[in-house]
């Protein structure tokens, strides 16, 4: 079984009162959040801004600092299978145009409750209430 590193995000934005989250259309069936295999010489933040400029165009982005979590899975590639740490950074941007790269069909920014809904894997789903709740707490 093969080891697979990757990092992703919950990237967001506010929007007046409001705080919005992109999720990116993989698939008919498949929505999720901004993420990437780690490549050789990489940090797991380095790779994050590039996956970030390469899925959704988006180049300005802060870190907010105090929140980092990881999922774990099995997954099939062919015969083989592999099992996959990703790990998780909150991030937020002032940008709201997204440039999809070939990879994606579709995006959507949303609120959490709309977002919560339309992710479709539930460790994604536990990731983003778990941002949400951290950036709540850091709101009030």
């Amino acid at each position: 079984m093969q080891r697979v590193y990757s990092s992703g995000c919950i990237l967001f934005r506010r929007e007046k009162e409001k705080i919005k989250y992109l999720l990116l259309r993989y698939s008919i069936n498949y929505w999720g959040l901004v993420k990437g295999h780690i490549e050789k010489g990489e940090t797991k933040e380095e790779t994050l801004v590039r996956e970030i400029k390469e899925e959704t165009g988006i180049a300005k982005i802060k870190f907010i600092s105090g929140f980092k979590h990881r999922t774990y899975y099995f997954f099939r590639q062919g015969k083989k299978l592999n099992f996959k740490e990703v790990t998780f950074f909150l991030i937020e941007t002032n940008e709201k145009k997204v440039k999809l790269s070939s990879e994606h069909i579709g995006y959507k920014w949303l609120e959490f409750e709309d977002a919560y809904k339309q992710l479709t894997y539930k460790n994604t789903k536990n990731v983003l209430k778990k941002a949400h709740l951290f950036l709540n707490k850091k709101i009030r």
